[in-house]
C-alpha cells in the first residue's frame, strides 16, 4: 500500500479539481487541467499503476482491436511520433507499456494517488463545492468532479451461487492476477464468449489440459490479420499523423476508415459481394463499421451481410453441432460488439476442448469441484475464468455513492432511467463531468481514444470558460437533458441494434433500464454538435 494511506497531513485536502480514474481519458485529464489551465488537480485510482482498462485486462490474449498508429493521443506529435508499436494490434503488456510511457512523458505520477478507490462524492449545494471520500478515509474538498472510470470497467464478478465455495482458483477476466496464472495441463472452465472469452478461449486452448466453454450467446466473428511492424512500416504511420488529427474525429466511428462504398441498393449482387471479400480479407473491424450502413437499418441488407459471415464461419467449422451452437441466426451482423480473433473457431477442433451449450440449459450454480447446469450435470475445474462481461457505462459510477443537489444519488436515478446531457454531464450533479458514460458515442460505438480525447477538450474547455468568466457552477438544465436523450432515443430506435439484447442495450444486467447506451449518431456529427453547444456559451446549461 502506498505511503499516502497513512500519511495524516493528506487527510483532508482542497483541490480545484479531482480526476478518478488513469486511464486513456484519465492521464489526458490530469494534463489538460494541470499543464494548460494551471489547476490544482489530482488524480486517483484504484490499480496500482496507470492504464485503466489496460492495467485491469491482462488476461491470455489480451490486445486491441483498434489498430495501434490510431489508438493514440493526437495532441501532440512529439508524443506520438516517440512511440513505436511492434505490431498493427499490439497486446496487453505493450499497451500498458504505452500508457507508463505516456505517464512518465507528462510527468503525471506525482499527482496521482493509486491503491485508492473513491466511495462517495457528494455536492454541497452550501459552498458549491464536491466532498469526496477515499477507502482509507481520506476527504478531499474540491470544485469540480470528472469521472473517467471508463465503460467497461465494472465487472460482472458475482454471477452465480456458490461462487464462494469452489476450491480451485476462480478468476474473473476483468480482474486478472496480476502475477502468472498457470494454467498449463489444468481442466479449465470458461464460461462466456464475448469479445474477452474469445481472445481467453483461442490463446490457452492450446497450453491447458482440457478446456470446457460455456456458451448462450453466440458472436460473430471477424478474422483479424496483425502484421508485425519494422522500421518501414513504423515510419509509414507516424507519416500520417497530421492526415488522422484532420480525418479520425469527423469519421463515423472515430477509426481511419468510413462509410465510402456507396449506397447498397445502387450496387449489384456481384458488385456488394466484391466489397464485402475484399474488406473481410483486410483483417479488421472495416466490415462492421465501414461496409454498409444500411445493414444497422434495414432487415433485407443486414440478413445479407449476416448470411456473408456465416458462410464465412461454416466454411471453417465445419461440424454441423458447432455450427448450431457457434454461429448466429437469431440477431444480424453488427448489431451485438463484433469480435476480431485469431485461430478462434479452430480451437475447438482441438481434443481437449468441448462446447457446452447452456442456452437452454443454464448455468445453476459453482460448486466446490466445479459447476452444475440446471439439468444437473456437473463439471469439475481446477480453474473457472468468468468471461461475463461488465456493467457498462453506467456501473463504474453507481459503484460510487455519488449524490447531487437534494441529496439525489445517482445510483438511484440511473436504476430507474439512465439519463445524461450528451454523456457529459447530469441533471442534478452540478460540475460533475463524465467520459465514456452512456449516452455518448465513447460509451461503445467509437475508437475510445478518438472520442475520450473529445470529451476531455470540451471539459477543459468548459471548465476554462467558467474561469474566465468568473463562474463558479455550470449545470445542465432539465429541458436540455431531456431533449438530448430524446434525440439520442429517436436516432438509436431507427436502428436494429435496439432490437436485440446485449450489453449495448444493458440487457446483460438484470434490471437494468433498457436503452442503448452507447450514441450511435456518428462520432462526427456528435462532435459537432458538442462544439456547437460550448460556441453558444454552453447553451443549455445552468452558469453561476
Amino acid at each position: 500500500m502506498s505511503g499516502n494511506k497513512t500519511n495524516s497531513a493528506r487527510r483532508h485536502e482542497s483541490l480545484d479539481a479531482v480526476v478518478i480514474g488513469t486511464g486513456v481519458a484519465g492521464l489526458y485529464q490530469l494534463y489538460k487541467l494541470r499543464d494548460e489551465l494551471g489547476l490544482k488537480v489530482k488524480a486517483f485510482d484504484a490499480a496500482t499503476g496507470v492504464g485503466g482498462t489496460w492495467y485491469w485486462n491482462r488476461y491470455p490474449g489480451a490486445r486491441f482491436d483498434s489498430e495501434a498508429y490510431i489508438y493514440q493521443y493526437l495532441f501532440s506529435e512529439e508524443l506520438y511520433k516517440g512511440w513505436s508499436w511492434s505490431e498493427r494490434f499490439p497486446g496487453q503488456p505493450e499497451i500498458e507499456r504505452w500508457l507508463n510511457y505516456v505517464a512518465d512523458k507528462l510527468d503525471l505520477r506525482k499527482d496521482i494517488r493509486f491503491s485508492t478507490t473513491i466511495t462517495s462524492a457528494v455536492y454541497n449545494e452550501a459552498t458549491q463545492r464536491w466532498t469526496i471520500t477515499t477507502d482509507s478515509g481520506e476527504v478531499i474538498d474540491t470544485q469540480f468532479l470528472i469521472t473517467c472510470t471508463g465503460m467497461l470497467s465494472a465487472p460482472l464478478t458475482s454471477v452465480f451461487p456458490g461462487q464462494e465455495t469452489f476450491k480451485g482458483k476462480l478468476v474473473h477476466t476483468g480482474r486478472w492476477p496480476k502475477g502468472d496464472l498457470d494454467l498449463a495441463g489444468k481442466r479449465v472452465g470458461v464460461v462466456g464468449n464475448g469479445a474477452t472469452g474469445i481472445q481467453v478461449i483461442q490463446t490457452i486452448a492450446g497450453e491447458v489440459g482440457s478446456l470446457k466453454v460455456f456458451v448462450r450467446t453466440p458472436q460473430y466473428i471477424i478474422p483479424m490479420k496483425n502484421p508485425k511492424y519494422g522500421p518501414k512500416e513504423v515510419e509509414a504511420y507516424k507519416a500520417r499523423f497530421k492526415e488522422f488529427c484532420e480525418t479520425l474525429p469527423h469519421s463515423f466511428t472515430g477509426f481511419e476508415y468510413d462509410f465510402t462504398n456507396g449506397n447498397w441498393k445502387d450496387l449489384t449482387s456481384e458488385q456488394r459481394h466484391a466489397v464485402l471479400e475484399k474488406i473481410w480479407d483486410e483483417g479488421s473491424l472495416r466490415l462492421w463499421l465501414a461496409s454498409f450502413a444500411e445493414m444497422f437499418f434495414e432487415e433485407d441488407v443486414s440478413e445479407e451481410i449476416s448470411e456473408f459471415v456465416r458462410r464465412k464461419m461454416r466454411a471453417r467449422l465445419k461440424d454441423p453441432k458447432l455450427c448450431e451452437t457457434l454461429i448466429p441466426t437469431d440477431y444480424g451482423f453488427g448489431t451485438h460488439r463484433v469480435p476480431l480473433e485469431t485461430n478462434y473457431l479452430e480451437a475447438y477442433h482441438q481434443p481437449n476442448v468441448e462446447l457446452v451449450s447452456v442456452k437452454t440449459n443454464p448455468i445453476e450454480r459453482i460448486t466446490p469441484a466445479g459447476l452444475e447446469l440446471a439439468d444437473g450435470t456437473t463439471y469439475d475445474f481446477d480453474v473457472i475464468i468468468l468471461a461475463t462481461g461488465f456493467d457498462a457505462g453506467s456501473g463504474a459510477l453507481t459503484r460510487i455513492d455519488i449524490r447531487g443537489r437534494d441529496g439525489r444519488s445517482l445510483k438511484d436515478e440511473w436504476s430507474r432511467d439512465i439519463r445524461t446531457t450528451m454523456g457529459l454531464q447530469v441533471h442534478g450533479y452540478p460540475n460533475m463531468f463524465t467520459t465514456g458514460a452512456p449516452l455518448a458515442p465513447s460509451t461503445a460505438l467509437c475508437n475510445m481514444t478518438t472520442c475520450l480525447q473529445q470529451q476531455v477538450e470540451w471539459i477543459s474547455d468548459c471548465i476554462g470558460y467558467l474561469r474566465k468568466n468568473e463562474l463558479s457552477v455550470i449545470e445542465p438544465t432539465r429541458e436540455a437533458q431531456d431533449a438530448w436523450v430524446a434525440h439520442h432515443d429517436e436516432i438509436a430506435s431507427a436502428t436494429l441494434v435496439t432490437k436485440t439484447h446485449s450489453w449495448y442495450m444493458g440487457s446483460n444486467v438484470e434490471g437494468k433500464p433498457r436503452r442503448l447506451l452507447s450514441y450511435i449518431g456518428g462520432v462526427g456529427t456528435y462532435r459537432k454538435k458538442c462544439d456547437e453547444v460550448a460556441a453558444a456559451g454552453y447553451q443549455g446549461f445552468a452558469k453561476q
